[in-house]
């Protein structure tokens, strides 16, 4: 073991006995070459560190004890002090070293080795591909990326803002993305990371490579992509002098060799660097300080930094851990050089007015010289402001110092300018590969707008790194005062378990702000609200018992191709409490634009789906029916019509059981006739008798939903309105000539199978409506009819009439649908308990929807041996659909369509007549006296079933003790 001695220059100040780690590892201690590499508080075996710091005077005595053979070295240095600050806007930010630095010499052995390597760059390069390990190449590369910061997110795959927890998922094409970029990261200024590549080949920001290859792909791409900047730089490298051949050229040659140093570097922050080391050396100065311009004249500029009191030891690494600082236009010295672009020479800092003296109070250090100096483009204009601070040897800065460094400062400026034009073309190429992946990815797949909006909440999210986003996409009609459909993505939805399966967003989970969304919506413009609560269109009472607040918002129009708004898109909260940008604002207004093609885009496919099924429908109906003929109308309106009370019309417990279809047709006549819709909507008889014609031709010959069924419905319905209850008076011609036409037609076309059946085999009725699959049917066969040539009834309507009866025949056919039942009876029921006045709409369309449900189910309230034979065609029907589902879909069908338990049939109608018969038909009996036999028969054919049902239990016992006897 062996104790080597070490004599540091450190920081001491009065009371510290505390061995500052972080500024030994930054200083050079030179004895025989060595030098502190490894943290001392993180060694790595074999080196054990021991640091006892003992006070002589100004020194640090470091003792390392080390297991390698090595000789005692020490070094002595003269005392130095440390101090960290900034300076505000009062005369720039700077951190302060020594008043006394001395100039660091490697020992004479190690100059030679460096001097002559300058000189054999050869074998310097050889000796570095031959030796040089993994490790070296990867530091190699950090030290000389365009970004230091860009190229450490690179390699590890993060970002400095991505949430805590998130894991990498996804590539560019899946549902999930992988934020390899964001929007924010352009801002920071230098290139950004290198684009990565796809298996397929396809180059995205957005994938994610395989861990192991991550940081190959990444290193491999950017060398290559970058190979001649590298190139020069290498060359460049292998030319530079050492420090001390510099030291020995004469003022015009180190001027030369500098500017050679600077002429190639198209990175920023490196050339700033760079800029500050050699004009320190220039002009011998303690620190220097180097600000650049940002923002126009029109929008407010500063000055802003990360290169400030740079020396020439500092790295390009240390400074980018440093916070930026800005310094407002015209403030301070800095702020005065800018503007005035004139250069100040100070030889006294506390002196000058504009310095902040409360920057060295907080340091501890005195700054005494200032030189400060604009630094131009070629066309004079200021891009930037350099500063020194501290010549060496308590003297000031000269005349002849201003003009090597206004003489320098030129070439700087053109190199600066060069650099930030480079840099500007690099980050646009980015910004547009990010922009044609997110198009790529809109446009490679566009199946249903669920899987379109998923992916564009999911990118939207992971591009812009705020807490949720938002897309609502607007109704056709309404102009911007409502929307269809909103869909919804929080931050955290990234991280759940299912997040790489679902393809398909939230939907409506989060109350919407309607103040901002709505006026984008109506307006087209973009919102961007740095802080909600003080913004006008904010409305408070969304956050009102949630545990969420809405701080800043970023809310834009979605446009298609035309122009028109089809949606608004909206970011809440951008992480870290930052505000949206002008960067953002740009981001969201490209990506929307290809939203908004991509959404159309799937609208229209969504269209073009929804026709191709359409015409498959039309084309399966149009080759199974046919208008009727002329003949058939002749025919029937030669016909003597019965009367309504020959016909037994008025009658509830009519039955057609010995009626023929040419009576039933002529029964519908009576009707038309009696309720005078014939002359008070100017009916033509033979159009009329055509197309009651081509509706009963239009009924499938099913067992029970065919026209039979269809024409006990209308009669039920004549029945009520026109003299049980009156309600004629109630609803008005318009309306009783709709629902005469909804009974007739809403069953049409109907193929002995229910909704359920439709969705169950995905047949395209079912891939036409999603929901009241039948009874959307039944109402387009309707109006293909009421349109049809020599069919049309309605043809003589105004057009406000013809909208309205269109309006009501609709409501009235759809709401044959029990589950539209379900759904709307509670509140009918309310309207009957409250006696409410049905001259409002609403409350007549509820009575509209429910009289067709008690028509629709009227067999029900007919006499036992009538109620008996229907119930027997309804079964029969169930059980022919449940062996279709059995034999073609291979499932079970349900108990209600199992012919293997039609002995459950009675418990079944039992249960049928308990939770939907009752409820309703006891209602309209409340509703109207005259309707009380109606209950009155559903309770006896209730209680004529649980007869039925005793009856079989008794059999199906008998049959269980005979077989058991048997036995």
């Amino acid at each position: 073991m062996t104790v080597c001695v070490l004599i540091v220059s450190a920081p001491l100040l009065p009371g510290d006995t505390n061995c500052d780690v972080s500024a030994l590892r930054r200083k050079q201690c030179f004895g025989l070459g060595f030098k502190l590499a490894s943290p001392p508080n993180n060694p790595a075996p074999p080196v054990l560190w021991s640091l006892r710091r003992k006070q002589k005077g100004p020194h640090l005595r470091v003792e390392v004890e080390t297991d390698r053979p090595t000789g005692r070295m020490t070094a002595e240095t003269a005392p130095s002090t440390v101090v960290t600050g900034a300076e505000g806007g009062g005369g720039g930010a700077h951190q302060h070293a020594a008043s006394k630095t001395p100039l660091l010499y490697y020992d004479q052995e190690c100059a030679k080795v460096e001097a002559w390597l300058d000189e054999h760059p050869e074998f310097m390069q050889d000796y570095f591909l031959r030796k040089a390990t993994r490790q070296v190449v990867d530091s190699w590369l950090v030290t000389h990326a365009t970004s230091t910061s860009s190229m450490t997110q690179s390699s590890t795959g993060e970002s400095p803002t991505q949430p805590t927890g998130g894991s990498s998922r996804g590539g560019s094409g899946a549902t999930t993305p992988v934020r390899k970029i964001s929007a924010h990261e352009f801002e920071r200024g230098g290139l950004l990371k290198p684009i990565v590549t796809t298996i397929d080949g396809t180059p995205t920001f957005l994938v994610t490579p395989s861990p192991d290859s991550t940081s190959n792909c990444t290193s491999t791409h950017h060398m290559a992509t970058n190979n001649n900047m590298h190139n020069s730089n290498a060359a460049q490298a292998s030319q530079r002098r050492s420090r001390i051949e510099l030291r020995h050229l004469d003022e015009k040659e180190l001027i030369f060799e500098l500017v050679k140093d600077i002429c190639n570097e198209l990175d920023v922050r490196s050339l700033c660097h760079k800029i500050l080391q050699n004009v320190s050396m220039l002009l011998r100065a303690d620190r220097g300080s180097l600000f650049l311009v940002q923002g126009s004249t029109c929008g407010g500029r500063c000055l802003v930094s990360k290169l400030f009191d740079v020396c020439s030891r500092s790295t390009l690494e240390e400074m980018e851990k440093k916070e930026e600082i800005k310094i407002q236009w015209g403030h301070g010295i800095v702020g005065f050089v800018a503007e005035s672009g004139e250069q100040v020479n100070i030889p006294d800092a506390y002196k000058d007015n504009r310095f902040n003296h409360d920057i060295d109070l907080m340091t501890g250090y005195r700054t005494r010289t200032l030189l400060c100096m604009p630094i131009k483009d070629c066309n004079g204009e200021v891009i930037g402001v350099a500063q020194v601070i501290n010549k060496q040897g308590e003297s000031c800065f000269t005349t002849n110092d201003e003009k090597i460094f206004a003489s320098y400062l030129q070439f700087c400026g053109i190199g600066l300018r060069n650099a930030q034009l480079y840099e500007t073309s690099q980050l646009e190429v980015k910004r547009n590969q990010v922009l044609l992946d997110l198009a790529r990815m809109i446009f490679e797949e566009q199946s249903t707008i669920e899987h379109m909006v998923y992916r564009i909440l999911t990118h939207t999210q992971s591009l812009i790194q705020c807490q949720r986003v938002q897309v609502l996409l607007l109704h056709q009609a309404s102009k911007g005062s409502s929307f269809s459909r909103v869909f919804d993505l929080e931050a955290s939805d990234m991280e759940c378990e299912d997040v790489d399966s679902r393809t398909s967003p939230f939907e409506s989970r989060f109350p919407i702000n309607i103040g901002v969304t709505g006026f984008v919506a109506t307006t087209g413009e973009t919102l961007n609200i740095a802080d909600a609560y003080s913004h006008e269109s904010f409305d408070r009472s969304v956050d009102e018992g949630t545990n969420f607040r809405h701080k800043s918002i970023l809310c834009m129009p979605i446009k298609n191709s035309s122009g028109q708004i089809i949606g608004v898109i909206q970011l809440v909260n951008k992480f870290d409490d930052l505000a949206f940008t002008r960067n953002d604002e740009n981001f969201v207004e490209a990506f929307s634009i290809f939203c908004g093609m991509g959404i159309h885009n799937t609208h229209m496919y969504e269209k073009a789906v929804v026709a191709m099924a359409k015409q498959s429908v039309t084309l399966e109906v149009l080759s199974y029916h046919a208008s009727a003929s002329l003949d058939e109308a002749h025919r029937l309106k030669s016909y003597v019509v019965p009367s309504s009370k020959k016909l037994r019309l008025l009658d509830f417990t009519f039955d057609d059981i010995h009626m023929s279809d040419d009576e039933t047709l002529k029964a519908c006549l009576r009707m038309f006739m009696d309720l005078d819709l014939i002359e008070r909507f100017h009916i033509d008889y033979e159009v009329l008798c055509r197309w009651l014609s081509s509706v009963k031709k239009n009924y499938r010959n099913v067992t029970y939903h065919n026209w039979r069924h269809a024409f006990n419905v209308a009669q039920m319905m004549f029945s009520i309105i026109s003299q049980a209850t009156q309600w004629w008076k109630v609803f008005g011609d318009i309306e009783c000539l709709a629902l005469v036409i909804a009974c007739l037609c809403h069953d049409l076309d109907h193929r002995g199978t229910n909704n359920s059946f439709q969705i169950k085999a995905s047949s395209p009725l079912a891939q036409l409506y999603s929901t009241s699959t039948m009874e959307h049917h039944h109402f387009d066969q309707c109006i293909m009819i009421l349109n049809s040539p020599g069919n049309q009834i309605l043809g003589n309507l105004s057009s406000e009439e013809y909208s309205r009866v269109v309006k009501v025949l609709e409501d009235a056919i759809l709401s044959t649908d029990l589950a539209v039942y379900f759904r709307k009876r509670g509140s009918f029921f309310n309207v009957v308990r409250t006696h409410d006045n049905w001259v409002h709409e609403d409350n007549r369309e509820l009575l509209r929807g429910m009289t067709m449900t008690v028509c629709d189910l009227a067999a029900i309230t007919k006499p036992w041996e009538i109620e008996k034979r229907v119930a027997d065609l309804v079964s029969s029907e169930f059980f022919e659909q449940g062996d279709i589902e059995r034999e073609e879909l291979n499932i079970t069908p349900i108990d209600m369509m199992n012919r293997e338990k039609e002995d459950q049939l009675p418990l079944m109608q039992v249960a049928f007549i308990d939770s939907i018969c009752l409820p309703i038909y006891e209602a309209f009996a409340d509703l109207s006296p005259t309707l009380k036999p109606l209950v009155d028969r559903v309770r006896e054919n209730k209680m004529h079933w649980l007869e039925l049902s005793e009856v079989n239990v008794t059999q199906k016992r008998k049959v269980i003790d005979g077989e058991d006897s048997r036995q």
